[in-house]
Formats: structure tokens, C-alpha cells, sequence
């Protein structure tokens, strides 16, 4: 990478030399035990910077490079960025200074997870440029759209990794037409699931059109006299058709050609404890990235009831890309309301909980219920369903 780079940063006058230089331990006031720890850059006037920093630092000579260095001055975005060079860092196969595969191997090793995460940077960045520029609900969809391919291409990479090729017929069905981030199962040609029978087609167009009827009928009968509920009921309208109507039929119509595709949404209802309902039971695609770049990472650095409340706190953040900052206000709430959504799955798991039974039975799912609905105003609060979900109804005509 740093060959391959030179030129560019050639061009803006910064020379490239080993760490292992002679004399530049001494420079930098380091032990040579932390020398080879993470890149540095050095400024004429002595100051030098590590890291996730000297990236930061090196971003300032490439106005292209302006929306990173705007993230950077965020002190939750820098914290980030700093966990993500630290784990590239452990990652890497040279990080002591010899290498356990050939050099030009383990190069490229690290080359194709770069370029395995760099649509989830680029694309939510160029969504962010396009703030202002749009109306706040097409925004919206933007940077839901951003974060989604951005995460899909990262399943796709490990699918391609673990030695599934798939052919180009089937590669751009995952990537273009099945919601699903199980890449693994939907990839594997040596999968067949057992076809659908009539009753789960009925049972998904009659979802389809309860959602059309929400959003067309239901929602204009609360206008104009009650426009927060208007907004609530077409909201609930567009899940309804998205998420247990279209994606039940998509999976539906893979499962009928022989692909494995299962259902992102698992009979929510169903679910007698909070972690089966945000494990198994709700959007089980983002519940799969969850577990596989998150929960397991984290779980190996600290104890299983952190990394679960930073998973939630996770889910929290990027639900405020997508629904606060278009809305431009309520910043905050949607972190809350996973918060609640962790430490609620403590609870339940805790002595307490399961001596009350809070986590099975009837029991289980009324507090399922309690908590996952009763806050849900603060998830979708009211700035979002002002300035964004009532403005994209009109835009549709469902008002």
C-alpha cells in the first residue's frame, strides 16, 4: 500500500520511509517495542501523529478528503475510526515486524478487506454531500441505501472469501434483488430450500396489501386534523409493505427457483423475550452483520453483556443517520431507545428476570411487547415524522 500510494502522497510533498529507519525512534521519543505498533506522520516543526491521527493529519492536503476530516472532528466518529485502525493493526500479518505468509500475500490479504469496507465509508460519505441538496425524506433513503450497499458488498467479499463463486447471474440477484445479508446461504449453489407452499404466498400478499391499505386509506382519514398519527399510521404502512409484504415475497420467489433465501422479518409477534425478538425474530439481516462485524469482535475483548449494550449503542448511531439527521432534529432519541432495548435484555436475563419469567411464556412477551413499544416514540420521534415521513407521503400521493 505504501508503494502504491508514494505517488499521490508524493505530490503533496510527503516521503514515505520505514519505520525501521535508523535514528527514527530517537526522532519520535518511542521505544522500539512501539515503533512498529501503527503508521506515524512527522511535521517540519517536530509535532508527529499516530494512527487513525495521521490519516486525519495526512486528509488535510486532499480537499477530496474534506467529509472525513469533517467525521473526524466528531469525538464519537474519532473514537471509531480509531478502534477500526486498531483492529487493522492486530489484524495485519506483519505487525511484529516478521511476517507469517509472504509479504506479497499477506499485501494482498489486506488489500481485499480494505476494499471490502470501503463502500460502507465512501458511500454513506457521498450520501452526507448530498444534505441540503435534497429533500429531507429522499436524503433519507440515501443514506439508507449508503449503509445498505455498503453492508451488502461487505457479505458479498466473505461469501467470495470463504470460496463460494457464484456465477454473475446469481451474484447480481444478491446484490440487487434480495434484501437478505446472509451471503453464505443465498451464494451457495449447493443449498436447496424446500418450496413455499400457497398458504405462505396468501399469507404475504394479504401483509402486501394490508400495508397498501394503511398507507392509502387509513392515513388520509386522519388528515388534516390529527397529521402526527397521520404520519405514525403511513409509517406503519410502508413497514407493513416493505418489510413483511415485498421481502417475504422476494423470499418467497428465490425459495420457488431453488435459493436459499430466508424471511428478514421472523413473526416479530411471536417473540416471548427480548433477545429473541432482536435476535431471531426482527430484521434478521441487520441482526446478522450485528453478530458477525460487532458482537464477536467485541466479545473477544470484553465480556458478552458489554458487547451486547455496544451493539445496541451501535444500532442506536446508525438509526441517527437515517432517521435524525435528515430530520434534522431529535438527536439522540434513537440511541436512547436501543439503550433501552440493551439494558432491557439484561434485565431479562438477569437473576431477577428469570425468577419473574421475563424471558419466556406469556410473560416474556408482554414485557417484549412493553419494551420494544412503549419508547418507540423516541425511535421514530416526532421532528422525523414531521419534516420527513408527512412530506414523503404527500410526495407519494398518500395524503
Amino acid at each position: 500500500m505504501a508503494r502504491r500510494f508514494q505517488p499521490l502522497l508524493a505530490s503533496r510533498r510527503f516521503e514515505l520511509l520505514p519505520l525501521q529507519t535508523p535514528g527514527l525512534a530517537e526522532t519520535l521519543h518511542l521505544a522500539k517495542s512501539e515503533l512498529l505498533a501503527e503508521m506515524r506522520v512527522l511535521r517540519p516543526d517536530g509535532k508527529w501523529f499516530g494512527g487513525a491521527d495521521a490519516l486525519l493529519e495526512i486528509a488535510r492536503d486532499f480537499w477530496w478528503a474534506w467529509p472525513l476530516r469533517q467525521l473526524g472532528r466528531i469525538p464519537a466518529i474519532r473514537r471509531v475510526l480509531h478502534a477500526g485502525y486498531r483492529w487493522i493493526a492486530r489484524n495485519r500479518s506483519c505487525g511484529t515486524g516478521g511476517a507469517a505468509a509472504p509479504p506479497y500475500r499477506s499485501a494482498v490479504v489486506r488489500r481485499i478487506r480494505f476494499v471490502d469496507f470501503l463502500p460502507l465509508l465512501i458511500l454513506p460519505l457521498t450520501a452526507l454531500l448530498l444534505k441540503g441538496r435534497l429533500a429531507g425524506w429522499v436524503f433519507m433513503w440515501a443514506m439508507a441505501f449508503a449503509l445498505y450497499w455498503g453492508c451488502k458488498w461487505l457479505t458479498y467479499r466473505e461469501a467470495i472469501r470463504r470460496g463460494l463463486r457464484p456465477g454473475p447471474g446469481r451474484a447480481a440477484a444478491y446484490l440487487l434483488a434480495w434484501p437478505g445479508m446472509d451471503g453464505a446461504g443465498f451464494l451457495d449453489t449447493h443449498k436447496v430450500p424446500t418450496k413455499p407452499n400457497r398458504a405462505e404466498w396468501a399469507f404475504a400478499a394479504a401483509k402486501m396489501c394490508t400495508g397498501v391499505i394503511i398507507l392509502w386509506f387509513i392515513a388520509q382519514l386522519l388528515l388534516p386534523g390529527h397529521p402526527l398519527v397521520a404520519g405514525w399510521t403511513g409509517m406503519i404502512g410502508v413497514v407493513f409493505i416493505l418489510h413483511f409484504g415485498l421481502f417475504h415475497l422476494l423470499s418467497l420467489f428465490w425459495r420457488r427457483a431453488g435459493i436459499e433465501a430466508t424471511p428478514v422479518m421472523q413473526n416479530p409477534l411471536l417473540a416471548t423475550s427480548l433477545a429473541a425478538f432482536w435476535g431471531r425474530h426482527w430484521n434478521t439481516a441487520f441482526n446478522e452483520l450485528a453478530f458477525r462485524y460487532t458482537f464477536r469482535p467485541l466479545r473477544r475483548i470484553t465480556t458478552p453483556v458489554t458487547a451486547m449494550l455496544l451493539v445496541f449503542g451501535l444500532s442506536g448511531l446508525i438509526h441517527e443517520l437515517v432517521i435524525s439527521l435528515p430530520a434534522g432534529g431529535g438527536y439522540g432519541l434513537p440511541t436512547i431507545y436501543f439503550l433501552i432495548q440493551g439494558f432491557g435484555t439484561v434485565v431479562e436475563r438477569s437473576r431477577f428476570g428469570r425468577a419473574l419469567g421475563l424471558g419466556e411464556g406469556r410473560r416474556g412477551w408482554f414485557f417484549t411487547l412493553i419494551i420494544t413499544v412503549a419508547p418507540v416514540v423516541l425511535l421514530f420521534h416526532p421532528p422525523f415524522i414531521t419534516h420527513i415521513i408527512l412530506p414523503m407521503l404527500t410526495a407519494i400521493g398518500a395524503t
